[in-house]
């Protein structure tokens, strides 16, 4: 009898058998994924295999023929979808979601980066592919039959071992299902087959949240922010009134390489001295996710988290949102992006309708071509030389916003252009990093003389901003030599999301710089600069807080759901000392930070899945309650 029913689903085992150990060798190889226990280890090999007799179970339900076709076509689709998250993986170090999809026009414009992504030992996860065909075609032509009864045992016992994993799973981590944001986790747990499934219900969920939504749950959240509301300093508010606004994001820039020699080298001479003419926060940190620049930006217009799975600029760039550009605009202000890049990008050219930035200036406005392109292209040095000239024409006063390019992955670099010996670690990516960044102070250098030669210099407040990280986890042996370290550690890595931020005000901050060591984050920026150019932000729903404000909490919660305050870090659900990295056992202080973390972050993502700010009143100032006139 046994060996009649083996013989029966013999093509089918193997077939699982196959995608099962191919599955679990990617999680070991292509992925970075900490286990700390026996149990965890179990878990992550036996995750894949219910999802993988699920789905080649419904070939039961077939004629043997079209069976074997049925599951040898899954094969080749499942091992795409291994390869597509190990690509994204090494790139983003993430795991694909539905939103990121959408994120599909980009693909055009990654060029340089997907191909240094793709490996040709890739092409090697489709053996088991054709050793299925091949088996496929060496099987004698005979049906069989399988009986009802035996459809139902089978997919019993698919039931009771994916309901065997899910409570191991709960048992390890409680509340799994719960921590959607956390997606590495939620693969090491119901694995990544099953997380693309629970991603799909995420996304259904979502989508109807702003159906469902009216002004009561805005009302909630405007309660929440008024209780947390911080008060301008006194000798701070209104300091930079009338001044133009030049904020620059630097691309993938991270704070280690700012006052940091490579062989007695500085990888940043001019932003080392810029920051004693400034005020420079320390700790500041990056808190994207997988919508990287274009979440940065979200955070500086908006002071609301962005999303854990994908863009919100690509998912809901026709929300309501109140941009820092809007409310400038109402105090007479002219807003303008210049970016080097197709206006397309990251689907800015709608986001910004939605930001109600007044000009775009995109690619087609510059002067590119072969000599002064490098990488991703325009390089930074030539990008300023022409946005300077064009900003020349704003009418002033102006908030322009700029968007560098070099120092992008894969961070290539012409030999005339390096600028910096050659770092020389296990990393190709790293060493190349060092590079792109010396260039881009450079760069930053002839822009500030630049706008000092065409008198744009004295009357503005100029802000600096890394963006996101640009060294990924798959490069912490690299980092740890280059740090001095053992090893970096999931505290490390925390650490390591901290990037530059400074803000820079000619008469003023030149007289008396300033280092701040408080913990803080891109959230914080909207109220700090509308505060300094005389803007009242009572009844503005935003999150974050006026890093000036003697009221200012020191609090910083990543998108992934991991928090920084002026004593511990929160990584995971461990809670580390900040200064020093050391474990702290039953942390009360980090429970209290872990429920505001949530809060926060589940408050953010009801304005931007519910569009909430529909029912805000921009004139009033406040929550439209007649929501029914507003729907209709």
């Amino acid at each position: 009898m046994l060996s009649h029913l083996l013989k029966k689903y013999s093509f089918l085992f193997l077939a699982v058998f196959l995608m099962w150990m191919k599955t679990y060798a990617v999680y070991l190889t292509g992925f970075d994924m900490k286990i700390e226990n026996l149990l965890q280890a179990f878990i992550l090999f036996l995750n894949p295999l219910s999802f993988f007799l699920l789905t080649f179970g419904f070939s039961l339900f077939m004629k043997e023929r079209k069976r074997n076709i049925f599951i040898i076509f899954m094969s080749a689709i499942f091992t795409i979808v291994l390869i597509a998250n190990m690509i994204f993986y090494d790139f983003y170090n993430d795991f694909l979601t539905i939103p990121v999809l959408f994120q599909s026009s980009n693909m055009g414009d990654l060029g340089s980066s997907i191909l240094e992504l793709v490996k040709p030992q890739y092409f090697l996860f489709f053996i088991d592919v054709a050793i299925l065909a091949w088996f496929a075609r060496q099987r004698k032509n005979i049906e069989m039959k399988v009986t009802l009864k035996e459809k139902k045992a089978y997919f019993l016992l698919v039931g009771i071992l994916f309901m065997f994993n899910l409570g191991l799973a709960e048992a390890e981590k409680p509340q799994l299902l719960a921590r959607s944001f956390d997606r590495e986790m939620l693969v090491k747990n119901i694995g990544m087959f099953n997380f693309h499934i629970y991603d799909s219900i995420q996304q259904t969920q979502t989508t109807a949240q702003r159906a469902l939504a009216d002004s009561n749950r805005l009302t909630e959240i405007e309660n929440y922010i008024k209780s947390n509301k911080t008060e301008p300093k006194e000798d701070k508010f209104g300091i930079a009134e009338g001044r133009n606004v030049i904020f620059v994001t630097l691309e993938s820039t991270q704070s280690f390489v700012v006052d940091r020699k490579i062989n007695g080298q500085e990888i940043t001479p001019f932003l080392n001295d810029f920051i004693k003419e400034s005020y420079y926060f320390k700790n500041f940190y990056h808190q994207t996710e997988q919508g990287k620049t274009s979440d940065s930006e979200f955070l500086v217009a908006n002071s609301l988290y962005p999303l854990a799975r994908g863009a919100v600029f690509f998912t809901h760039s026709n929300n309501k949102y109140y941009s820092t550009q809007e409310i400038l605009k109402e105090k007479g202000y002219y807003s303008a992006t210049f970016h080097a890049n197709n206006s397309s990008f990251w689907n800015r050219d709608q986001m910004y309708k939605s930001f109600t930035v007044d000009e775009f200036i995109d690619v087609d406005r510059y002067d590119v071509n072969e000599e002064n392109s490098i990488g991703w292209g325009l390089n930074d040095i030539e990008y300023f030389e022409q946005s300077v000239d064009m900003m020349k024409d704003l009418p002033q006063p102006f908030y322009s916003y700029f968007i560098t390019l070099t120092n992008h992955f894969p961070f290539e670099l012409e030999e005339e252009d390096r600028l910096i010996d050659e770092y020389t670690s296990k990393s190709k990516i790293l060493n190349q990093y060092i590079q792109t960044v010396r260039y881009q102070d450079e760069a930053l250098k002839r822009f500030i003389e630049k706008l000092k030669s065409e008198g744009l210099y004295e009357n503005s407040i100029i802000l600096f901003m890394g963006d996101h990280y640009g060294i990924s986890e798959n490069h912490n042996e690299a980092m740890a030599e280059l740090l001095g370290k053992e090893e970096i550690t999931p505290y490390e890595n925390t650490q390591l999301q901290r990037v530059p931020f400074l803000i820079h005000m000619p008469g003023i901050t030149d007289k008396n710089p300033e280092i701040f060591t408080q913990v803080s984050g891109q959230i914080d920026i909207k109220p700090t600069l509308l505060h300094l150019l005389g803007v009242n932000t009572d009844n503005i729903i935003h999150f974050g807080s006026d890093l000036f404000s003697d009221d200012h909490t020191p609090f910083t919660v990543l998108r992934n759901g991991n928090f920084i305050t002026q004593e511990y870090i929160s990584v995971s659900g461990i809670c580390y000392e900040r200064e020093t990295g050391e474990v702290v056992e039953e942390n009360e202080v980090c429970s209290k930070y872990d429920d505001k973390a949530d809060k926060e972050l589940t408050y953010s993502d009801r304005i931007i899945y519910g569009d909430l700010l529909r029912f805000y009143n921009k004139e009033k100032k406040q929550v439209i309650k007649d929501d029914e006139s507003m729907r209709n």
